[in-house]
């Protein structure tokens, strides 16, 4: 029993520190509801799989993985952003929503979460693991891409 409990206890640990990283991270590629649905299947999955997943070099990253695989037929036909109406949110430029989903969800949530929620370059490829330059070269197309569909040019 006593092994059972320190399972329990390093898992909790685990939550802790990565359950609001991943919550970020889904909910700004895929929107609240989404979000929600694929945090909780990331960490129901890690849960049952925990001793595997706490030997892992990035076990958040693969659980990034998962609750993306996971919640893959929810996401299809949904709109991630809600529309801005005009003066709601005076510091929203009306067109970004629209313009963030047009990016590819990659890039979205590089930028979101390096823009929006102050995430270092490190921090985004640790969870979608991958490289510090493959999470720079997405921030540069997606910001490109943003500056001309919210037309600021190249």
């Amino acid at each position: 029993m006593v092994q059972d409990r320190t399972a329990v206890d390093a898992f909790t640990d685990f939550v802790t520190e990565v359950q609001p990283r991943l919550h970020r991270a889904f909910e700004a590629t895929y929107g609240i509801d989404v979000g929600r649905d694929a945090t909780a299947e990331a960490l129901a999955y890690g849960w049952e799989h925990w001793d595997r997943l706490q030997k892992m070099e990035n076990p958040a990253g693969y659980l990034y993985r998962v609750g993306r695989s996971r919640t893959r037929a929810l996401r299809a036909p949904l709109r991630v952003f809600p529309e801005v109406e005009t003066g709601q949110w005076p510091w929203v430029e009306p067109a970004l929503p629209e313009a963030l989903a047009r990016l590819p969800d990659r890039q979205r949530t590089v930028v979101v979460l390096i823009h929006s929620f102050s995430w270092t370059h490190a921090e985004v490829a640790e969870l979608l693991g991958i490289s510090r330059g493959a999470v720079q070269r997405h921030e540069t197309r997606a910001l490109a891409k943003l500056r001309v569909g919210l037309g600021g040019g190249k």
